[in-house]
């Protein structure tokens, strides 16, 4: 049998062979024939932070983006109330292609695993390696007992990939309230990180996020900016704590969102790149970011569920494309209830399809040279640094959130958002438009039930408060 091609020697196909070569003004003349008078600015859509996303864009050079290795982790998020099905959930996970766990703790049972102590934590994970499989938590104020308890389930192995994920200032934001001062949450957090650093010298400690604004309906800038910001309070507690400020920007990860809007999400994740390699250059530490993408929550529908399987893989798709390290998907039934194993499977093989079939992890950094996706990236990085040195200007992120400028800056992108959705600008599939007509719901599992007792959160001294920035549902604002 012959031998096939030589891939790298094999020239690039000219596509465009036997094509005239574009010309803006023939493109031009068309559209102002087609818009009947119109002008050409009515093409010319804003993002809800009235960022201009134009008609048409001229290629542009690639930048220099510091960027992590092609491919990406596939996150697998684990929330069986019961640890014993919990455990179960993990090893299918990992067994059917999933290469890390998110282990979401909730003592009540009601939104994680019902866990409490070291050894709820040793059943859940009974038979992952972890030195093989990294692990991550979510744990909100029980982030710093929770990341101890892993430290102890580990057992001192140095090759451990964990990622403790602390992140107390989303948990604050998210509830509006802190048991006891945020300031002293965010001591012991960097306590506990700054002990595990040396005998894990793989972790991650915090999760810098601004996730939470997304939910709450912020636009991509002020997603971006509460990170950058979480980021540099997280940087500048680990370093009271006695790490170096270079080591202290090494064991962050920025926590972003990713929804069904694919070239928004892949400008977000490039532009929070740029965020990062500003503040981390200017602080003395390392340019690349380390980027966890979770899917929208707000994105997701009751009306017609099944649509939400398109609404992940758009997510899917701009997480890859815009370079996470790691990606975590809900279930297309989260707005339902708990998913079922094939809720599970579905969203864990739209993954495994992007990468393995449609090859997605082969390539660094795909969006680069389109003027599209650099004008956009470009445009929300300036507009995040803005906020960012708004929110510095301010005192810096707590004081922030304690005088509702970040619930401000998120307020007056939620209430455009309504009016869009409201005016049918913003066009929500299987609510607003082609809504569902009968069909089969999907299945979801049973209610979680069960509890486990856990240590009290709870630091000496007065709450912490904050505005809060509770979650939104697209299809409620409809």
């Amino acid at each position: 049998m012959a031998d096939g091609p030589d891939i790298h020697r094999t020239p690039p196909a000219a596509l465009a062979a036997g094509f005239d070569a574009p010309e803006r003004g023939a493109w031009l003349a068309l559209v102002e024939r087609t818009l009947k008078g119109a002008p050409l600015a009515s093409l010319t859509r804003h993002s809800l932070e009235g960022l201009a996303i134009e008609p048409l864009y001229a290629a542009a050079a690639a930048p220099a983006l510091a960027l992590a290795e092609p491919g990406w982790d596939v996150r697998i998020p684990v929330r069986s109330a019961d640890p014993a099905d919990a455990n179960t959930e993990a090893l299918e996970a990992l067994e059917q292609g999933g290469r890390s766990l998110m282990i979401v703790v909730d003592p009540t049972g009601k939104n994680g695993v019902a866990i409490g102590s070291a050894d709820d934590l040793v059943r859940v994970l009974d038979g992952v390696l972890l030195d093989a499989a990294a692990v991550a938590l979510d744990a909100k104020f029980l982030g710093a007992r929770a990341a101890d308890w892993l430290g102890a389930a580990a057992k001192g192995a140095p090759a451990a990939q964990l990622s403790l994920h602390l992140d107390p200032l989303s948990a604050l934001a998210e509830a509006g309230a802190s048991p006891g001062p945020i300031e002293a949450h965010l001591i012991a957090c960097a306590s506990v990180g700054a002990r595990l650093a040396d005998p894990y010298p793989r972790a991650s400690l915090f999760l810098a996020s601004g996730r939470v604004a997304h939910e709450a309906g912020a636009g991509e800038a002020a997603e971006v900016a509460l990170a950058a910001a979480s980021a540099l309070a997280y940087a500048k507690a680990l370093a009271r704590a006695g790490l170096s400020v270079a080591d202290a920007f090494d064991r962050i990860v920025l926590g972003l969102s990713v929804d069904a809007d694919a070239f928004l999400g892949i400008a977000k994740l490039r532009a929070a790149r740029r965020v990062w390699a500003r503040l981390a250059t200017a602080c003395g530490a390392a340019p690349v970011a380390r980027i966890e993408a979770r899917s929208s929550a707000r994105m997701l529908t009751r009306a017609d569920p099944w649509t939400n399987m398109i609404r992940l893989t758009a997510a899917a798709f701009a997480g890859a494309v815009g370079g996470a390290d790691a990606l975590a998907l809900g279930a297309f039934t989260d707005a339902l209830g708990a998913p079922t194993p094939f809720a599970r499977r579905q969203s864990r093989n739209i993954q495994l399809v992007l990468s393995e079939e449609a090859n997605l992890g082969r390539v660094v950094d795909p969006g680069a040279g389109s003027g599209y996706v650099e004008a956009l990236t470009d445009e929300i990085a300036r507009a995040a640094w803005a906020d960012l040195q708004r929110i510095e200007a301010a005192g810096g992120v707590i004081r922030a959130l304690e005088d509702g400028l970040v619930a401000d800056i998120v307020q007056s992108a939620r209430q455009e958002l309504q009016r869009r959705i409201k005016a049918r600008e913003v066009k929500l599939l299987g609510v607003t438009d082609f809504p569902a007509e009968g069909g089969r719901p999907p299945e979801t599992a049973a209610p979680p039930s069960g509890a486990a007792s856990a240590p009290d959160p709870r630091l000496p001294g007065p709450d912490g408060r904050c505005p809060q920035l509770t979650p939104i549902s697209l299809e409620a604002l409809a």
